[in-house]
């Protein structure tokens, strides 16, 4: 029999692979006015910053990769390069995601800032480095902003709608392992 643990861990990994697929078919679809204006959030980003800092276990490596290299072919986008960057973050993250456990959300935003900032810096670089055309940097820079500003709505969301919440500190798994 599967403990209750490993059940709710396949759960909200299906879950999270499931609200990939939503965000990216809704990305694919034509609803935009137009060019120009301000630049939607990037949801997916910030919904794996979220889950990795809450419960690093539900969000495996592998999972991030193939959700983000997915959204790369789909976005035609240079493929390999943006799920490597998230990678390499969200294992930043997941390292020190104890010390990060009891942050106050106003200094969680600031360390997810940064990290997004550091990614968007990696990601220009490369591309410069490989001479590949970007996107303005104003646009970029903004659409980092309204990520950053649609974080805490993430997080928000997350607790309230899928009950995901920070593991206590204590807290142990069916084999005793600490979460």
């Amino acid at each position: 029999m599967v403990d209750p643990l490993t059940t709710r861990r396949i759960l909200h990994r299906a879950l999270f692979a499931g609200i990939a697929a939503v965000i990216l078919f809704l990305h694919l679809l034509p609803l935009s006015s137009g060019a120009g204006g301000i630049p939607g959030p990037d949801l997916m980003l910030a919904l794996t910053l979220a889950w990795v800092l809450r419960r690093p276990d539900y969000v495996p490596a592998l999972l991030i990769v193939a959700v983000f290299l997915l959204e790369d072919l789909m976005y035609m986008r240079p493929p390999g390069l943006w799920p490597l960057i998230v990678l390499l973050g969200t294992e930043l993250l997941r390292a020190r995601e104890q010390g990060l456990r009891d942050l106050p959300h106003v200094l969680e935003l600031a360390v997810v800032g940064g990290l997004m900032v550091a990614m968007l810096i990696a990601r220009r670089l490369v591309l410069a480095l490989v001479m590949i055309e970007q996107p303005p940097l104003g646009m970029e820079l903004l659409r980092l902003l309204v990520t950053l500003a649609a974080y805490p709505l993430v997080v928000v969301a997350s607790r309230l709608a899928l009950g995901l919440r920070r593991a206590a500190p204590g807290e142990v798994d069916a084999l005793g392992h600490r979460l």
